[in-house]
C-alpha cells in the first residue's frame, strides 16, 4: 500500500490509507525473539520472517475508526465528554488532566491474515508463528502511525498529545475500558466487534484513547502502565513502534 497525503480529520470517521513499514527484525520481535541473537544462531528463521512479510502484506487491510470529542470535565476519576459519554478510570485522572479533547480509536488489520495463520498452523507451525508475529507488529505499526497522525495535527496547532491509553493498563480493566470505547465508536464500520469476553474480533485489533491539549502531558511509555509489564516479553517492540509518545511542539 502506498501512503496518501494526510486528509483533513473530521470529528469522526475512518482512515484506511496506511503504509506500514515492517521489516524482518520487527517480525522476529513480534515472536518475542532478539533479532541479533536469531541472526547469529538461527539464520533460517530470518528467511522465514521475510517470507511472512512477503505473504502477509497482501493480506493486510489496515483501518482506523476514530471519534474526537471535547472534554467537558474530569472529576473523581470520571472523564466526561461532549454528548454524555463518560470514561471512568484512575488512569484517565492520572494522564489526561491537560486534555481539552480526546480521540477514541479502534485499529485493525482485518481478518484475512488471522484466517491464514489458522490454516497454516495445522501444517507448518513455524511459519504460522512467523506470520502471526508479522500480524502483531502490523497492528503495533498501525497504532503508532495513527497516534503520529493526530500528534502531527496537534503539534501544527501548538498542542500536545498524551501517551496512548488502552484497556488493560493499570487502573483501566479490559472489560470496563473496551465497553466504554466501543459504546462511542463506529467500530463495526471497519469490521471490528466486541465479544462477550471483552476481546475484539478480529484479534489483530487494538483500541485506545489519546488526549489532546495545549499543555504537555506526563511523559513515559505505555508499557510502564501495563498490568503485564513485569512479565511481558514484548516491551522492546512496543517501544520500537511508538510506545513512548513524543512530547514536543513543532
Amino acid at each position: 500500500m502506498v501512503s496518501a497525503e494526510p486528509r483533513p480529520l473530521a470529528l469522526a470517521g475512518i482512515l484506511d490509507e496506511w503504509s506500514l513499514p515492517i521489516d524482518v527484525d520487527a517480525v522476529l520481535r513480534g515472536q518475542g525473539a532478539d533479532p541479533a541473537v536469531v541472526r547469529q544462531r538461527r539464520p533460517a528463521l530470518v528467511t522465514t520472517a521475510q517470507r511472512a512479510i512477503d505473504e502477509g502484506l497482501p493480506l493486510l487491510r489496515p483501518a482506523v475508526a476514530y471519534r474526537q470529542l471535547p472534554v467537558e470535565a474530569l472529576r473523581h476519576e470520571q472523564l466526561r465528554l461532549a454528548g454524555g459519554a463518560v470514561i471512568t478510570s484512575p488512569l484517565m485522572a492520572q494522564h489526561l488532566a491537560p486534555a481539552e479533547q480526546v480521540v477514541l480509536m479502534v485499529c485493525t488489520i482485518g481478518p484475512a491474515l488471522e484466517q491464514r495463520v489458522s490454516e497454516i498452523m495445522r501444517g507448518n507451525p513455524s511459519f504460522g508463528l512467523a506470520l502471526d508475529g508479522f500480524g502483531s507488529m502490523a497492528v503495533e505499526a498501525l497504532v503508532a502511525a495513527a497516534c503520529d497522525r493526530f500528534e502531527t495535527q496537534a503539534a501544527a496547532q501548538g498542542g500536545y498529545t498524551s501517551i496512548p491509553l488502552s484497556p488493560g493498563m493499570i487502573g483501566w480493566p479490559v472489560d470496563v475500558g473496551q465497553r466504554q470505547i466501543f459504546s462511542q465508536m463506529p467500530a463495526a464500520d471497519i469490521g471490528v466487534s466486541l465479544l462477550d469476553s471483552a476481546q475484539m474480533s478480529p484479534r489483530k485489533s487494538s483500541s485506545l484513547v489519546l488526549g489532546l491539549g495545549p499543555r504537555p502531558f506526563s511523559e513515559g511509555r505505555a508499557c510502564d502502565f501495563c498490568s503485564l509489564r513485569e512479565t511481558c516479553r514484548y516491551q522492546d517492540q512496543h517501544a520500537h513502534y511508538g510506545g513512548q509518545r513524543r512530547q514536543l511542539r513543532l
